[in-house]
């Protein structure tokens, strides 16, 4: 039995976008102590594992956690893009980019199947 037969999510789309988000949410909660705890990262971690959650359960709040997630991540990730990657910091820039093209994709995917969750 595979990972995703168990956990019961018939697509693999909502599949894939229940582990980005998981994944973003445990990054952000790893990295916080070593960025010294600011406050844009514990919230993205947070919106992230709701997200995953509600992708989890098929529940209908979830495409808004993820439009406001997106909202947050793009604001993030072109701030961190701007002020990291023309410095020095080369793995940060290309990670952020992989983050934002992510959000990007697994939003709109999430926005188009919709439908899917139920209430």
């Amino acid at each position: 039995m595979s990972l995703k037969s168990k956990l019961k999510i018939e697509s693999t789309g909502m599949f894939a976008a229940f582990v980005f988000y998981a994944i973003v949410g445990i990054v952000c909660f790893a990295v916080l102590p070593i960025a010294n705890f600011p406050p844009h990262i514990g919230i993205i971690g947070i919106l992230s594992l709701l997200t995953a959650y509600g992708l989890f359960k098929k529940r209908v709040w979830t495409i808004w956690f993820a439009v406001v997630l997106f909202f947050s991540a793009v604001t993030c990730s072109v701030v961190m893009l701007y002020y990291y990657l023309l410095q020095s910091d080369i793995f940060l820039g290309i990670s952020m980019i992989v983050y934002l093209v992510f959000s990007w994709v697994f939003t709109v995917y999430t926005a188009a199947k919709r439908k899917t969750l139920e209430s």
